[in-house]
C-alpha cells in the first residue's frame, strides 16, 4: 500500500515537473503577458467591435473560431488570453469559441496531426473544431444571456471613456507590439535549436522594450504588469495543483487500460473518447503521439472515431484547465461548457468514424 502511494506520489511529482519545464517558460510566460496585454493596450472598442454582444454574429463567431490558428496554445495557456477578452468586454458566445477552438485549430498541431496520422485526420480535426467551436459559443450564449446583458451595460458606457493617449499614438505600434508577443510564443514554442530560439527572442525583446518605451506610457506599462500578476496569481496555483492530482490519477488508470473500448466507431467508444480527453492534460502537440503510439492509432488498436473525439477533447479541456476554468465563470458555466465539449465531440467523432 504504501509503495502504491509513493509511486502515485512520485508520478505526479513527475507530471508536475516535466510540465513545468516544458511548458512554463515557453507558452505560459508569453501567455500570461499577451493576456496582460489585451486587458491593457486593446481598446475596449476594438474588443466591442469584433467580439461584442452587438456585433454580427457571423463576423464575432467567425473572427473567434479561427483566430487561434497561429497561437501553438493548449487548454491551459490558452486560459489567460480568454480571461483577458473577457475582462475587455467580449461577449460570452465569441469568448466560449475562442476558448473552444484555439488549442485544437492552431496550424502546428493541424499539420502534425496530418503528417503523423493522416490527411483525413488532420482535415476533419480543423473542419470539427470550427464548427464545434461555434455551435458551443451560440448555445453558451443563449443558456446565459445575463452575461451579455452585463456587458452590455458596462462597456457600453465606456466605449465613451476611450484612453485618451491612445489618440497620439501611430496605429501601427499596438498591432506591431502583438505581433511581436506572439511570435515569442510561435519562437519559444517552436522545433528549432535552443540557442537559436533564445537568440531570436532576444532581439524580438529588445523590439518591444523600444515600442514600450518610445510609445507608451510609465502608467500603461504599470498597468500591464499588474494585469500579468493578476491573471498568474488567479490561474497558476490552480494550474500546478491539477496537474499534480492528474499524475497521481494516471498512476491508477494507465493509458493501456483504455485500449479495448476505442476500437470501434460505436457511439459509446467515442463518448469513452470524448470523457478521457475530457480528463487527462495534453501539452500542445503531445495529442499525436499519444494517440497514434500509446493509444495505438497507427497500429489499429484504436479507431479513426475516438481518435478524432480525443483530438478534439484533449487539447481542449483538461482536469486542470477545468479547475481554472470554474473560477473565471463559475460552476454553473463550467458543467454546461464540458458537456457540449462531449457530446459534440462524440457526434463528431461517430460522424467521421462511419461516414468518411
Amino acid at each position: 500500500m504504501i509503495d502504491i502511494i509513493i509511486g502515485s506520489l512520485l508520478l505526479g511529482w513527475e507530471t508536475l515537473i516535466g510540465y513545468l519545464s516544458q511548458h512554463v517558460v515557453t507558452c505560459l510566460i508569453p501567455a500570461f503577458f499577451i493576456a496582460g496585454a489585451i486587458a491593457t493596450f486593446i481598446k475596449k472598442d476594438a474588443i466591442l467591435k469584433y467580439f461584442s454582444p452587438e456585433t454580427n454574429k457571423l463576423v464575432s463567431y467567425g473572427i473567434a473560431s479561427v483566430s487561434g490558428t497561429i497561437l501553438a496554445v493548449c487548454s491551459c495557456t490558452i486560459l489567460p488570453m480568454f480571461a483577458g477578452i473577457l475582462k475587455k468586454g467580449s461577449g460570452l458566445g465569441p469568448a466560449i469559441t475562442f476558448l473552444v477552438a484555439g488549442p485544437a485549430i492552431n496550424i502546428l498541431a493541424i499539420i502534425y496531426t496530418a503528417q503523423v496520422l493522416g490527411l483525413d485526420l488532420g482535415i476533419a480535426r480543423a473542419v470539427a473544431a470550427i464548427v464545434i467551436s461555434i455551435l458551443i459559443g451560440l448555445i453558451m450564449m443563449k443558456l446565459f444571456p445575463a452575461h451579455d446583458t452585463e456587458t452590455r451595460k458596462t462597456f457600453g458606457a465606456a466605449r465613451k471613456a476611450a484612453i485618451a493617449s491612445e489618440a497620439a499614438r501611430p496605429k501601427w505600434v499596438v498591432p506591431v507590439f502583438f505581433i511581436l508577443l506572439v511570435a515569442i510564443l510561435l519562437v519559444g514554442t517552436s522545433a528549432l535549436d535552443a540557442f537559436i530560439r533564445l537568440l531570436i527572442v532576444f532581439f524580438i525583446t529588445i523590439a518591444i522594450s523600444l515600442l514600450l518605451i518610445y510609445y507608451f506610457t510609465r502608467d500603461e506599462i504599470t498597468d500591464w504588469g499588474m494585469e500579468i500578476w493578476d491573471l498568474t496569481k488567479k490561474i497558476f496555483p490552480i494550474l500546478i495543483i491539477g496537474t499534480f492530482a492528474l499524475g497521481v490519477l494516471s498512476f491508477f488508470l494507465p493509458a493501456e487500460v483504455f485500449k479495448p473500448f476505442i476500437g470501434d466507431n460505436s457511439i459509446l467508444a467515442n463518448l469513452f473518447a470524448a470523457i478521457v480527453g475530457t480528463i487527462l492534460y495534453m501539452p500542445t502537440l503531445l495529442e499525436v503521439p499519444v494517440i497514434g503510439t500509446t493509444l495505438g492509432y497507427l497500429t489499429g488498436s484504436m479507431a479513426k472515431g475516438p481518435a478524432l473525439a480525443l483530438l478534439l477533447t484533449g487539447p481542449t479541456v483538461s482536469l486542470p484547465s477545468l479547475l481554472v476554468l470554474y473560477r473565471l465563470i463559475g460552476g454553473k458555466k463550467t458543467v454546461v461548457y464540458v458537456c457540449l465539449i462531449i457530446v459534440f465531440a462524440t457526434i463528431a467523432g461517430f460522424v467521421f468514424g462511419n461516414v468518411f
